[in-house]
């Protein structure tokens, strides 16, 4: 393996602002990127580099070091993710689709590019970088999750993790944390050998989301919502994020990790914390996450009776039939990994004492859809039960594909006599903000240069979640798996769950 010398980057300590002090700028850094020539550098990282760029949020002074084991040049590297960028623009369907790439700030980002062929475990690379690193600088892990642990531990043994006066030195771990409790657990002590938890960023996409972060806004900064938000009022919460599409090439890594591991650990329960958390001390990094670690570890865990498994089959979306999960590329022929994952969970809080909280995630459901429902309690006095009653309340925060609120309401209906009749309303976010064609990085990144850790998960909150699944990881090794047409919104046994307790899921299809 050839190692490239790396041209040694001094960079000064201390952040900047713009000129007239209203764009906030990252402090000077090196962001070095393991796993540069990889499917996430180009689809999100590159583009959310871009955008940071655009909106003047970066230090003049930042540099990009790729790091990969294909050989590569500085402007061999810089043209494949010049091609990416301008491919994004083609594709309707890609997380990042601008109309157009400006020029300028990807000038900005392009010319600060720097590549490096290295193997991942060789001590060769290490000292390249180690020669070429002076001040501050992250080290993000967009690699398999294989690497964390032999990435940062070279990383530590080099010195590069070793932090002075004005200089950080960071890391950013990607999902997966683990594949149970027991491997997230060694993974965190194997990170925490060599750095502090300060310094290691768990990052979770997710949570770049606007309207995932304006959850906690939205509770807690309108006094209309917070005192109904609570047992009280909340007869059941629905947290779903459905999707269209199939596992495409991805079949290799989805068949030994399946939806619960993939979905359910972090994602989902990232939207749980922010829609049950109680109110954080402040919004200090520590106490928000301090808040969710407290939530998280009341969760009770999940009962095998209270969970459903499912597995497309073949079947219909937009109008053209799609494939079985079995006849996917690189999936066994008698493969029991669901593509589904719906389960009941119960939060030992007295806010939240008896309200059950419904999971569900899965892949060629009838609709594509991330969002969180609230479903009320109907009035305690029904004065209208005699003339048919009203729907009961519902909330849904809407986070994906459409951004924003709608709440159902009962009102009278025109003409003579009582009658209810249901209406909605709400917001999109587009109809106030502008919203920029961002990838959910942007914030996460920002976030990291600046040491804001809050919307970054810690050791204990991590194997937290997975000690709440592991009982349904364990029921589930040798479990058949139930069917499902592709295009519908998943297996009936998951209809039947809400069923036998009187309740239905939101269909994906309803608008």
């Amino acid at each position: 393996m050839s190692v490239i010398a790396l041209p040694v980057i001094a960079l000064p300590d201390h952040g900047t602002t713009d000129t007239d002090g209203d764009v906030p700028r990252a402090p000077p850094c090196t962001l070095v990127i393991f796993g540069a020539s990889g499917d996430l550098t180009k689809r999100l990282l590159m583009p959310a580099l871009y955008n940071l760029a655009e909106a003047g949020h970066l230090s003049d002074d930042v540099r990009i070091i790729g790091v990969d084991h294909n050989e590569n040049t500085d402007e061999g590297w810089r043209r494949d993710l010049s091609d990416a960028l301008q491919e994004s623009t083609k594709d309707p369907d890609a997380e990042f689709h601008p109309a157009r790439i400006d020029q300028a700030p990807w000038a900005f980002v392009r010319d600060r590019l720097r590549y490096h062929t290295g193997d991942f475990e060789a001590a060769a690379t290490y000292r390249a970088l180690r020669e070429a690193l002076t001040g501050s600088a992250i080290f993000y892990l967009a690699v398999s999750a294989r690497f964390f642990g032999p990435v940062v531990e070279r990383l530590g043994e080099a010195g590069l993790l070793e932090e002075g006066e004005g200089r950080f030195r960071r890391v950013v771990v990607e999902k997966p944390f683990g594949e149970d409790l027991a491997s997230a657990q060694a993974l965190n002590a194997s990170l925490l050998k060599q750095a502090d938890e300060a310094q290691i960023f768990r990052i979770d996409h997710f949570l770049g989301k606007e309207t995932v972060q304006s959850l906690l806004a939205l509770r807690f900064a309108n006094r209309l919502l917070e005192p109904v938000w609570n047992a009280g009022h909340v007869e059941f919460v629905e947290i779903t994020a459905a999707e269209t599409i199939g596992v495409g090439t991805r079949g290799a890594f989805y068949e030994p990790t399946g939806a619960l591991r993939d979905m359910v650990p972090n994602h989902l329960f990232q939207l749980l914390c922010m829609v049950a958390i109680e109110p954080p001390a402040s919004l200090d990094a520590e106490a928000v996450r301090d808040a969710k670690a407290a939530l998280i570890g009341a969760i009770r865990p999940v009962e095998p009776g209270d969970a459903v498994r499912g597995q497309y089959r073949a079947g219909t979306e937009d109008g053209a039939g799609v494939s079985s999960y079995r006849d996917e590329a690189d999936v066994g022929p008698q493969s029991r990994t669901e593509t589904y994952a719906a389960l009941k969970l119960t939060i030992g809080t007295s806010r939240w004492d008896g309200v059950p909280f419904y999971l569900r995630t899965g892949k060629r459901l009838s609709g594509r859809r991330t969002e969180i429902a609230i479903h009320f309690r109907a009035p305690a006095h029904d004065l209208f039960a005699a003339v048919g009653g009203g729907e009961a309340n519902v909330m849904r925060l809407r986070i994906d594909p459409e951004h924003g609120l709608a709440t159902t309401l009962s009102v009278k209906r025109p003409g003579p006599g009582m009658r209810l009749g249901p209406v909605v309303t709400g917001f999109s976010y587009g109809d106030f903000f502008t919203e920029a064609a961002a990838v959910g990085y942007e914030t996460l990144l920002f976030d990291c240069m600046t040491g804001d850790s809050t919307l970054f998960q810690r050791a204990d909150m991590i194997e937290g979640a997975w000690a709440v699944v592991d009982p349904l990881i364990r029921a589930w090794k040798d479990a058949p798996v139930d069917e499902y047409p592709a295009g519908t919104d998943g297996p009936a046994a998951a209809d039947a769950m809400l069923a036998r307790e009187g309740r239905a899921w939101t269909p994906l299809s309803d608008a």
